[in-house]
């Protein structure tokens, strides 16, 4: 038991950590987007996409999930999603429960400006989960959308919910 709470303390901590780092300044990118098609960090590629255009290359590859899942662990997503993004002390990712909505252009915005600069944004709450925390901004942590999208790749396998409700 205390085990499991220190590692829940310790996620707590780099989330709050990574929230205060990457404040309200990375969700305005000062670079401007690279060539389409070519590796570039998150905020530029959402400073350059239109909303709703942005469509995962790796979902259902295998060696950019497994990828993905590396990745996962190493930016310590973990540490509020749990291993399998069944939740802990943020919302899970496996289930029906999309709080902002469940298409890949949501989605990687939702990681790259976190949810008070998706908000910023024009999003609101389409759900509501029973875990209720913001999600801090990590365009700025993740090397390049590459590895964001191979995250999101690893995510959507965790998925437990209705099929009929897969739109990636």
């Amino acid at each position: 038991m205390l085990r499991m709470l220190s590692a829940t303390m310790a996620g707590l901590f780099i989330c709050v950590s990574l929230a205060c780092q990457f404040s309200a300044e990375a969700t305005e990118p000062t670079q401007q987007p690279a060539a389409a098609g070519s590796p570039m960090k998150p905020l530029e590629r959402v400073a350059g996409a239109e909303k709703g255009t942005l469509k995962n290359p790796y979902t259902d590859n295998a060696d950019a999930i497994a990828a993905g899942k590396k990745l996962y662990f190493s930016y310590s997503c973990n540490g509020c999603h749990g291993g399998g993004g069944g939740g802990g002390m943020c919302p899970p990712i496996s289930n029906d429960v999309f709080v902002y909505g469940s298409d890949d252009d949501t989605f990687f915005r939702l990681i790259a400006l976190g949810s008070d600069g998706l908000m910023k944004q024009g999003y609101t709450r389409k759900g509501r989960e029973n875990v209720v925390g913001p999600m801090p901004p990590f365009g700025e942590l993740i090397k390049t959308d590459e590895e964001l999208w191979k995250i999101i790749a690893f995510l959507r396998t965790t998925f437990r919910g209705d099929e009929s409700r897969r739109n990636w």
